[in-house]
């Protein structure tokens, strides 16, 4: 927020800036630390332009298909619908899985991208390693702030002073550091922000493919949605969507009446439908203790575990979430090098 206010005066870019730094964290603009959100965000690079964003032709399903070919053609076997039950140790080793269906697969290294408390406290069981590195792992920090909205609309939208390219790019709505403030603060408290902050964008309207013709998609990531909801989500998903669709009304006025169907996914929703623990999409909060050589907890931070034989590479590894590829790439070079 200080440095903000030093070196910008235009509230509206404070005000993208300040949502930058806290996307995905239970964090303000005005709280220590938050300017290593921006940082981070500052750190990804796509065709020479940082911070930026990209949308695939044919969504995120494509991306994940396209990964999907080229592993199998360098030889990879995919069991896809095939979860795994628990990690098999023997003598301190990591040496297979056992699926849901009862199956067991043996290997040499066990490597996981899912959230580190899963693997270690669920799927390898705490008796089963180093009581300190239970403890840390126990203690991350993963409760989200962070939900997923997404509207079907019969036709496209109009922002208010947004050009036709603009609306094929991303969408911020944060009008200042304070209101991205204001929004973060009822969080601490466990309730959802009455006038929420949020990215918007219309793939759509860069992929006709994931519309009918003359239909839009609108996906969001809105802030803040407390995991912890203090009158449960069952009771206040409604609500917090009533809050969402009254602050995109203001922006594209007309928006409500031409959603067709309307999709929000809470914290809460997103680790059921994820296994994802707290609904975080880092696997963990990015904050300063939580960073670098202390992710995915101090002591740790090279990819491989107390557990010989397993390894971590998900986004509760370093560098941490997004769809960079960075954990497990950084997890493969690790594995490589101390099989040298």
């Amino acid at each position: 927020y200080d440095l903000l206010d030093e070196q910008l005066s235009d509230h509206r870019l404070k005000g993208l800036l300040a949502f930058d730094a806290t996307l995905g964290s239970h964090l303000g603009p005005r709280s220590p630390t938050s300017l290593l959100g921006l940082y981070y965000r500052l750190a990804g690079e796509i065709g020479g332009l940082a911070g930026a964003q990209m949308l695939p032709k044919g969504g995120m399903g494509a991306v994940v298909a396209a990964i999907r070919a080229a592993a199998e053609q360098a030889g990879v076997s995919i069991r896809p619908a095939s979860p795994v039950a628990k990690v098999v140790v023997e003598k301190g080793r990591a040496v297979g899985v056992v699926t849901q269906g009862g199956e067991t697969l043996r290997a040499k290294t066990v490597v996981s991208a899912i959230n580190p408390a899963t693997t270690i406290l669920d799927l390898v069981g705490p008796r089963e390693v180093d009581t300190g590195f239970v403890r840390k792992v126990k203690n991350i920090r993963m409760k989200g702030d962070a939900a997923k909205l997404h509207l079907a609309l019969d036709r496209p939208l109009q922002f208010s002073g947004v050009d036709a390219a603009g609306h094929k790019g991303r969408l911020v709505i944060a009008p200042s550091p304070d209101h991205v403030e204001r929004a973060f603060n009822p969080s601490k408290y466990g309730e959802f922000s009455p006038e929420p902050v949020m990215e918007i964008t219309l793939p759509s309207l860069a992929d006709v493919s994931l519309a009918p013709s003359g239909a839009c998609v609108l996906s969001a990531v809105v802030q803040y949605a407390p995991y912890a909801l203090r009158a449960g989500w069952a009771v206040g998903r409604p609500q917090f969507l009533k809050a969402i669709m009254a602050q995109l009304e203001t922006y594209a006025p007309g928006i409500g009446a031409t959603v067709r169907h309307a999709e929000l996914l809470t914290p809460a929703d997103i680790e059921a439908r994820y296994r994802m623990p707290g609904g975080h999409w880092h696997h963990g909060e990015l904050q300063a203790d939580q960073m670098l050589v202390s992710r995915p907890v101090s002591g740790w931070s090279g990819y491989d575990t107390p557990l010989e034989g397993l390894f971590l590479a998900g986004a509760g590894s370093h560098p941490g979430g997004g769809i960079s590829g960075a954990p497990g790439l950084n997890a493969a070079r690790r594995i490589i090098a101390m099989r040298a």
